[in-house]
């Protein structure tokens, strides 16, 4: 199930075309056939701090893109992405902006700019200041988080994901749940491997009695 929803963008021409979800690009590049066949634009921007945020912008660095940009709302310590994914996004020649938060998409149409507000964080309270910055941008893409959608009614939640306790064990008798759409645990796949490993175990347990 994982998380498949895609936090909106709140900004003024959000809607533009050349606006998109991260994931959805990751998607299309694993499946890809031909790399080559894949759009990708001169002057990149990814609004967003975690691993998914990186990874389009790696990519689009290496499929071609001259100018690159991860576009962050609040400071380097606080992003999600680890400092090895920083490193790594930063010696592909993709550039790292702190303490922005985009505030508009201009364009005729299609993203051709973003426009980016200053912020400024005291007392873990998140401010913009006012003072603006515009990029140009002609692919923009949306890396600001996901969200559980489709969970059964019936499975209790917490802060957005499925409740577990133990090895998974969730509110409804003979359901199980691991991995990012369960609450508690990291957003990596090691640790979704685990959890699918301790769930199984205790599945058997409950099986055999």
């Amino acid at each position: 199930m994982g998380l498949g929803g895609v936090n909106a963008l709140c900004a003024e021409g959000a809607d533009r075309e050349g606006v998109r979800d991260a994931v959805d690009s990751i998607a299309e590049l694993c499946q890809a056939e031909d790399l080559a066949a894949l759009p990708v634009g001169r002057d990149v921007v990814v609004i967003g701090g975690g691993m998914t945020a990186v990874d389009a912008a790696v990519q689009s660095k290496l499929l071609g893109a001259e100018n690159v940009t991860i576009a962050y709302r609040r400071s380097r310590a606080e992003m999600g992405a680890s400092r090895y994914e920083q490193d790594l996004a930063a010696s592909k020649g993709v550039r790292l902006m702190f303490n922005v938060q985009p505030v508009a998409v201009h364009g005729n149409g299609a993203v051709r700019e973003v426009e980016l507000e200053y912020t400024s964080s005291e007392g873990g309270s998140l401010t913009g200041t006012g003072e603006t910055v515009r990029l140009k941008a002609d692919q923009l893409f949306r890396a600001i988080g996901q969200r559980l959608e489709g969970a059964p009614e019936s499975v209790a939640l917490d802060g957005g994901k499925i409740a577990v306790t133990g090895a998974g064990r969730t509110s409804v008798q003979g359901v199980w749940a691991g991995g990012d759409c369960a609450a508690g645990g990291d957003d990596l796949t090691v640790t979704a491997v685990a959890e699918g490993r301790d769930a199984a175990m205790d599945i058997h347990k409950a099986l055999v009695g």
